[in-house]
């Protein structure tokens, strides 16, 4: 390519789509280039929070045109001492959860960046990376280049480009997650979400997630640092779909579809550096998951969005500082919500602390709505810390994709 771009992003998932769109839609030229090609399958729990939703909506995408696509009106929260719970959504209007298929949610964003005026280069690894006079210089497969005035890395936790630029490794995430496709469930795991905070991998849970096709994602998540080591996923995974609570909700004739599949989870904001000169990091190469509940996609579309306004607010002569700019709002908006989900996860690693949070959660049905609300991240985690985010109808307001109210006619109109 001749002359550089204005922003070249490495990796097109969630992370790297949001900053393509928002960069593109604003007159940047934009490159992004993945070693997959789409529609591809990314390891993942498939649940939207009503944050991701909203930014999914923001960005256009169409939740009709993903076949698997199915909003959630409750969670049902199983304590370690078995005690089931339903936390209901708000009736609406609009969606407070939904799950999708990421197969079908990355090939609809890669889509959409496209629409936005972004070249999407797939099947393109990042070989190399280095930085020049006027920005870095991507070397990617089959001897490309592309040099950008800046770039940014939305390549996952082992990001290839933070390492090719210098960057630490070594990182190997906090949450370690473990699922499986399952169809022919029951009718309990085909209309509802679950969770259950097993008693011996707390704060680590299981859960099953309804999808829109009569199957689910069935899956579970520990801490690293729990007294199951990692390895020792796959031993636990046959004995706790064994388990009688998690059978009577997927029933009997729920059958795996495909193999199972694990993958790390990095949620712990500082422990890898946020930009390297000119290159910005977002999504899991940021380590931006949440600490409680290993959600990433919200957290993914916002980081790829904010690292993109900050490039567009700078001044060209200033794009050095882009990545200080991009940091702040990254320890402003992200760091209160992970150091309350780190002191949560505490309270949760004990049978005493989860079934006390579960039982005061469940005490009436204001308690029970709002803390779904919460759970879904219909506000930040932590905005009893930041009094700053509050808002006028922060408990009360719609969902995403609400229809628009209609409109009232007056005798101005007739």
């Amino acid at each position: 390519m001749s002359g550089p771009v204005d922003v070249a992003i490495v990796g097109a998932g969630p992370a790297g789509a949001a900053a393509a769109i928002t960069a593109a839609r604003a007159g940047l030229e934009v490159v992004v280039v993945d070693k997959a090609t789409f529609p591809r399958d990314k390891t993942c729990g498939d649940g939207l929070t009503v944050w991701a939703l909203r930014q999914l909506e923001h960005l256009g995408w169409d939740p009709s045109t993903a076949p698997s696509y199915r909003t959630v009106d409750a969670a049902w929260v199983g304590s370690p001492s078995r005690r089931l719970v339903e936390f209901a959504l708000p009736a609406g209007p609009g969606a407070f959860a939904a799950v999708v298929r990421r197969t079908e949610l990355d090939a609809a964003l890669v889509d959409l960046a496209r629409a936005s005026g972004a070249e999407v280069l797939e099947g393109a690894s990042c070989v190399g990376a280095t930085p020049t006079s006027d920005g870095v210089r991507l070397m990617l497969s089959g001897d490309r280049t592309v040099d950008a005035r800046v770039v940014i890395g939305a390549d996952g936790m082992w990001s290839s480009l933070r390492q090719h630029l210098g960057g630490p490794s070594g990182y190997l995430g906090d949450w370690h997650a473990f699922r499986q496709y399952v169809r022919d469930v029951g009718p309990l795991a085909a209309e509802r979400l679950y969770a259950w905070f097993e008693p011996d991998f707390l704060p680590g849970y299981a859960w099953s997630f309804p999808l829109g096709d009569g199957g689910a994602n069935v899956g579970f998540g520990i801490l690293r640092s729990s007294t199951w080591r990692v390895g020792a996923m796959k031993t636990l995974w046959p004995e706790l779909l064994a388990r009688p609570h998690l059978r009577a909700v997927l029933g009997p004739d729920a059958t795996p579809e495909g193999p199972h599949r694990a993958w790390p989870i990095p949620c712990r904001l500082g422990a890898v550096p946020a930009s390297i000169g000119r290159a910005l990091f977002v999504g899991d190469a940021v380590a931006a998951a949440d600490p409680l509940t290993g959600e990433g996609i919200g957290q993914a579309l916002a980081t790829g969005s904010w690292a993109a306004e900050a490039i567009l607010a700078a001044p060209v002569a200033d794009l050095d500082r882009v990545g200080d700019r991009y940091a702040e709002r990254l320890a402003a908006d992200l760091g209160p919500d992970h150091r309350m989900s780190w002191w949560l996860n505490s309270a949760l690693s004990h049978r005493k602390g989860a079934r006390t949070a579960i039982r005061v959660a469940s005490l009436s049905e204001w308690t029970r709505t709002n803390f779904a609300r919460w759970l879904f991240e219909d506000y930040p985690r932590g905005i009893a810390l930041t009094p700053g985010r509050w808002r006028r109808g922060i408990l009360t307001g719609p969902g995403a994709f609400a229809p628009d109210p209609p409109r009232t006619t007056g005798a101005a109109d007739g």
